[in-house]
């Protein structure tokens, strides 16, 4: 029996300051950081603010939303994505902005979606047959640009995969 064996490569850009990003870019991130003001986030004290630039140029926010019921809470990316197929569902989705802010602690680097958010975000990825660019910063620090959702999730569960 011969096993392969496969490696999975992640290309991102990691940007010391907003002065190197484009504009759009920053300001999406800026409106991530509004965004997040919005958190609902008593339990955590982990704030997250989404921003999507739709197509069109609208800006569509998400926030996380706890609830006492724990799990029953969404997270800012699925908040601001089922947003946008709700409301808009015919607009494309050009990018994203995610940004982290603890109550207790400095978030100085980016952090990612859960893996819940990246398999919904691909959803709209593979539906408008086009990547989206994701850009993440928590508070200060490093700002990380990813130019797909699939970056973030390899092993994506796809229904093609379910049949065989």
């Amino acid at each position: 029996m011969s096993i392969l064996k496969k490696t999975f490569e992640s290309h991102y850009q990691i940007h010391e300051d907003k002065s190197s990003l484009p504009g759009h870019l920053v300001h999406l991130l800026e409106e991530a950081k509004q965004a997040l003001l919005n958190a609902h986030a008593p339990y955590s004290q982990f704030n997250v603010g989404a921003a999507i630039l739709l197509d069109s140029g609208k800006i569509i926010w998400g926030s996380n939303q706890e609830n006492m019921a724990y799990p029953s809470g969404l997270c800012a990316e699925r908040v601001a994505f089922f947003a946008v197929g709700a409301q808009y569902p015919k607009q494309r989705i050009v990018a994203v902005a995610i940004s982290v802010k603890a109550d207790h602690f400095l978030v100085d680097q980016p952090l990612a979606p859960c893996g819940g958010c990246r398999q919904a975000m691909l959803e709209f990825e593979l539906k408008q047959e086009e990547d989206i660019t994701i850009v993440m910063q928590g508070e200060s620090g490093e700002i990380a640009v990813v130019e797909s959702v699939k970056t973030l999730l390899p092993f994506y569960f796809l229904e093609d995969r379910l049949k065989s």
